[in-house]
Protein backbone atom coordinates (compact mmCIF):
# COMPACT_ATOMS: atom_id res chain seq x y z
CA UNK A 1 0.00 0.00 0.00
CA UNK A 2 1.39 3.35 -0.88
CA UNK A 3 2.01 6.23 1.16
CA UNK A 4 -1.33 8.48 0.13
CA UNK A 5 -3.78 5.26 0.68
CA UNK A 6 -2.50 4.45 3.87
CA UNK A 7 -2.80 7.94 5.29
CA UNK A 8 -6.20 8.28 4.14
CA UNK A 9 -7.17 5.00 5.67
CA UNK A 10 -5.80 5.89 8.29
CA UNK A 11 -7.51 9.54 8.78
CA UNK A 12 -10.84 7.37 7.16
CA UNK A 13 -10.46 5.34 10.67
CA UNK A 14 -10.35 8.54 12.81
CA UNK A 15 -13.23 10.30 11.23
CA UNK A 16 -15.43 6.82 11.88
CA UNK A 17 -14.76 6.87 15.25
CA UNK A 18 -15.23 11.11 15.46
CA UNK A 19 -18.87 10.26 13.76
CA UNK A 20 -19.41 7.84 16.41
CA UNK A 21 -18.62 10.22 19.19
CA UNK A 22 -20.87 12.30 18.00
CA UNK A 23 -23.83 10.03 17.75
CA UNK A 24 -23.33 9.08 21.34
CA UNK A 25 -22.62 12.08 23.26
CA UNK A 26 -22.06 10.45 26.76
CA UNK A 27 -19.09 8.48 24.76
CA UNK A 28 -18.15 11.48 23.08
CA UNK A 29 -17.77 13.20 26.98
CA UNK A 30 -16.13 9.71 28.35
CA UNK A 31 -13.31 10.13 25.78
CA UNK A 32 -13.08 13.73 26.23
CA UNK A 33 -12.37 12.65 30.09
CA UNK A 34 -9.84 9.95 29.01
CA UNK A 35 -7.58 12.49 26.74
CA UNK A 36 -8.06 15.13 29.19
CA UNK A 37 -6.53 13.31 31.88
CA UNK A 38 -3.66 11.62 29.96
CA UNK A 39 -2.38 15.15 28.84
CA UNK A 40 -2.14 16.21 32.41
CA UNK A 41 -0.87 12.62 33.14
CA UNK A 42 2.02 13.65 30.64
CA UNK A 43 2.70 17.04 32.31
CA UNK A 44 2.94 15.33 35.96
CA UNK A 45 5.14 12.66 34.71
CA UNK A 46 7.07 15.09 32.62
CA UNK A 47 7.53 18.47 34.89
CA UNK A 48 11.28 18.39 35.25
CA UNK A 49 11.73 17.80 31.47
CA UNK A 50 9.06 20.74 30.82
CA UNK A 51 11.29 22.79 33.28
CA UNK A 52 14.69 22.56 31.71
CA UNK A 53 16.14 24.54 28.99
CA UNK A 54 17.34 21.78 27.00
CA UNK A 55 14.57 19.12 27.16
CA UNK A 56 11.48 21.38 27.68
CA UNK A 57 10.34 22.05 23.89
CA UNK A 58 10.51 18.66 23.10
CA UNK A 59 8.68 17.97 25.91
CA UNK A 60 5.91 20.42 24.83
CA UNK A 61 6.54 19.04 21.24
CA UNK A 62 4.98 15.46 22.34
CA UNK A 63 2.70 16.75 24.85
CA UNK A 64 0.77 19.20 21.67
CA UNK A 65 1.29 16.72 18.50
CA UNK A 66 1.02 13.16 20.39
CA UNK A 67 -0.23 13.06 23.81
CA UNK A 68 -2.62 16.40 23.77
CA UNK A 69 -6.62 16.12 24.40
CA UNK A 70 -6.53 18.88 21.55
CA UNK A 71 -8.76 18.82 18.35
CA UNK A 72 -7.06 17.45 15.63
CA UNK A 73 -10.01 17.38 13.32
CA UNK A 74 -8.44 20.30 11.04
CA UNK A 75 -5.16 18.44 10.63
CA UNK A 76 -7.02 15.20 9.54
CA UNK A 77 -9.05 16.83 7.42
CA UNK A 78 -5.81 18.36 5.77
CA UNK A 79 -4.22 15.08 5.54
CA UNK A 80 -6.85 13.31 4.08
CA UNK A 81 -7.18 15.59 1.26
CA UNK A 82 -4.14 15.89 0.17
CA UNK A 83 -2.29 12.58 0.98
CA UNK A 84 -1.81 11.76 -3.05
CA UNK A 85 0.00 15.58 -3.27
CA UNK A 86 2.00 14.97 -0.41
CA UNK A 87 3.87 12.41 -2.26
CA UNK A 88 4.91 15.30 -4.97
CA UNK A 89 5.96 17.96 -2.56
CA UNK A 90 7.94 16.35 0.07
CA UNK A 91 10.88 14.34 -0.03
CA UNK A 92 10.16 10.98 1.01
CA UNK A 93 11.96 11.16 4.11
CA UNK A 94 9.37 13.81 5.50
CA UNK A 95 6.43 11.36 3.65
CA UNK A 96 7.97 8.38 5.78
CA UNK A 97 7.08 10.50 9.15
CA UNK A 98 3.68 11.86 7.47
CA UNK A 99 2.85 8.27 7.40
CA UNK A 100 4.50 7.34 10.68
CA UNK A 101 2.10 10.70 12.51
CA UNK A 102 -0.91 9.05 10.85
CA UNK A 103 -0.59 5.34 11.48
CA UNK A 104 0.52 6.50 15.12
CA UNK A 105 -2.36 8.91 15.60
CA UNK A 106 -5.26 6.22 14.20
CA UNK A 107 -3.75 3.92 16.64
CA UNK A 108 -4.29 6.26 19.19
CA UNK A 109 -7.75 7.34 18.38
CA UNK A 110 -8.81 3.97 18.50
CA UNK A 111 -7.37 3.11 21.88
CA UNK A 112 -8.97 6.29 23.62
CA UNK A 113 -12.22 5.10 22.44
CA UNK A 114 -11.67 1.93 23.73
CA UNK A 115 -11.07 3.70 26.81
CA UNK A 116 -13.91 5.40 27.10
CA UNK A 117 -16.42 2.73 26.57
CA UNK A 118 -14.36 1.38 29.78
CA UNK A 119 -14.85 4.44 31.63
CA UNK A 120 -18.55 4.37 30.96
CA UNK A 121 -18.82 1.17 32.95
CA UNK A 122 -17.31 1.66 36.03
CA UNK A 123 -19.20 1.87 39.00
CA UNK A 124 -17.11 4.22 41.45
CA UNK A 125 -17.15 7.85 41.94
CA UNK A 126 -17.40 9.96 39.00
CA UNK A 127 -14.79 12.26 40.65
CA UNK A 128 -12.24 9.59 40.99
CA UNK A 129 -10.47 9.75 37.80
CA UNK A 130 -7.22 8.09 38.74
CA UNK A 131 -9.28 5.00 39.87
CA UNK A 132 -11.41 5.24 37.04
CA UNK A 133 -8.54 5.56 34.19
CA UNK A 134 -6.93 2.77 36.07
CA UNK A 135 -9.89 0.14 35.90
CA UNK A 136 -10.88 1.25 32.66
CA UNK A 137 -6.99 0.45 31.12
CA UNK A 138 -7.05 -2.98 32.54
CA UNK A 139 -10.45 -3.64 30.81
CA UNK A 140 -9.52 -2.45 27.87
CA UNK A 141 -5.97 -4.29 27.98
CA UNK A 142 -4.39 -4.74 24.66
CA UNK A 143 -1.05 -4.69 26.07
CA UNK A 144 0.91 -5.41 22.88
CA UNK A 145 -1.00 -2.53 21.07
CA UNK A 146 -0.07 -0.23 23.92
CA UNK A 147 3.64 -1.56 23.49
CA UNK A 148 2.99 -0.96 19.85
CA UNK A 149 2.05 2.96 20.27
CA UNK A 150 5.20 3.67 22.69
CA UNK A 151 7.37 2.44 19.77
CA UNK A 152 5.79 4.58 17.13
CA UNK A 153 5.65 7.86 19.73
CA UNK A 154 9.76 7.14 20.24
CA UNK A 155 10.16 5.83 16.57
CA UNK A 156 8.59 9.52 15.33
CA UNK A 157 11.01 11.17 17.85
CA UNK A 158 14.30 9.54 16.12
CA UNK A 159 12.59 10.66 12.29
CA UNK A 160 12.60 13.78 13.69
CA UNK A 161 15.67 13.87 14.94
CA UNK A 162 17.16 12.28 11.70
CA UNK A 163 15.56 14.40 9.22
CA UNK A 164 17.53 17.37 11.43
CA UNK A 165 20.15 15.93 9.47
CA UNK A 166 19.03 15.82 6.57
CA UNK A 167 21.28 18.89 4.19
CA UNK A 168 19.08 21.41 2.85
CA UNK A 169 16.15 19.97 4.35
CA UNK A 170 15.12 23.32 6.94
CA UNK A 171 15.93 25.74 3.94
CA UNK A 172 13.43 23.50 1.93
CA UNK A 173 10.44 23.21 4.29
CA UNK A 174 10.78 27.25 5.11
CA UNK A 175 10.35 27.72 0.75
CA UNK A 176 7.67 25.09 0.79
CA UNK A 177 5.53 27.37 3.97
CA UNK A 178 3.70 29.29 1.35
CA UNK A 179 3.04 26.48 -1.74
CA UNK A 180 1.74 24.54 1.59
CA UNK A 181 -0.71 27.02 3.32
CA UNK A 182 -1.95 27.44 -0.46
CA UNK A 183 -2.09 23.61 -1.59
CA UNK A 184 -4.49 23.48 2.19
CA UNK A 185 -1.11 21.58 3.86
CA UNK A 186 -0.76 24.40 6.32
CA UNK A 187 -1.42 22.05 9.73
CA UNK A 188 1.25 19.73 8.12
CA UNK A 189 3.76 21.81 7.41
CA UNK A 190 3.06 23.53 10.81
CA UNK A 191 3.89 19.98 12.37
CA UNK A 192 7.06 19.33 10.58
CA UNK A 193 8.39 22.75 10.85
CA UNK A 194 8.29 22.50 14.58
CA UNK A 195 9.26 18.77 14.64
CA UNK A 196 12.25 19.86 12.56
CA UNK A 197 13.13 23.02 14.82
CA UNK A 198 12.95 21.16 18.31
CA UNK A 199 14.28 18.01 17.85
CA UNK A 200 17.62 19.93 15.35
CA UNK A 201 17.79 22.42 18.67
CA UNK A 202 17.90 19.48 20.82
CA UNK A 203 20.19 17.18 18.31
CA UNK A 204 22.95 19.98 18.97
CA UNK A 205 23.62 18.96 22.27
CA UNK A 206 25.19 15.86 22.47
CA UNK A 207 23.25 12.62 23.10
CA UNK A 208 20.22 14.90 23.92
CA UNK A 209 17.87 12.93 21.70
CA UNK A 210 19.01 10.11 22.77
CA UNK A 211 18.44 10.75 26.12
CA UNK A 212 15.40 12.51 25.69
CA UNK A 213 13.64 9.86 23.90
CA UNK A 214 15.08 7.32 26.61
CA UNK A 215 13.60 9.14 29.46
CA UNK A 216 10.06 8.60 27.53
CA UNK A 217 10.82 5.09 27.25
CA UNK A 218 11.55 4.52 30.68
CA UNK A 219 8.75 6.55 32.47
CA UNK A 220 6.55 5.53 29.78
CA UNK A 221 6.83 1.71 30.07
CA UNK A 222 7.04 2.11 34.31
CA UNK A 223 3.68 3.42 33.67
CA UNK A 224 2.33 0.80 31.53
CA UNK A 225 3.63 -2.19 34.00
CA UNK A 226 1.93 -0.32 36.79
CA UNK A 227 -0.97 0.00 35.07
CA UNK A 228 -1.19 -3.42 34.29
CA UNK A 229 0.58 -5.09 36.86
CA UNK A 230 0.49 -3.10 40.11
CA UNK A 231 -1.93 -3.71 43.09
CA UNK A 232 -4.99 -0.94 42.05
CA UNK A 233 -4.79 0.91 45.58
CA UNK A 234 -1.39 1.33 44.66
CA UNK A 235 -2.09 2.38 41.55
CA UNK A 236 -4.49 4.60 41.88
CA UNK A 237 -1.86 6.40 44.97
CA UNK A 238 0.76 7.05 42.46
CA UNK A 239 -1.33 8.12 39.13
CA UNK A 240 -2.94 10.88 41.63
CA UNK A 241 0.53 11.65 43.17
CA UNK A 242 1.52 12.10 39.20
CA UNK A 243 -1.99 13.92 37.94
CA UNK A 244 -1.17 16.31 41.53
CA UNK A 245 2.26 16.78 39.86
CA UNK A 246 0.89 18.82 36.84
CA UNK A 247 -0.84 20.97 39.14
Amino acid sequence: MDAAQTIRDCIADVTALRLHRTGDPALGAAVGRVKALQAQRFRGTYADLMASPTFGPAARFFLEELYSDSDYTDRDQQFGRIAGTLQTMFPQPVVNTAVALAVLHAQTEALDQDMGRAWRLQAGSPDDAAACYAASWRTVGQRHARQQQLQRVLAMGTDLARLTRTPGLRMMLRMMRGPANAAGMGALQKFLEAGFDTFGQLARQRGGVEEFLATIEAREQALMDLLFDADPVACGTQLVRTLGQAR
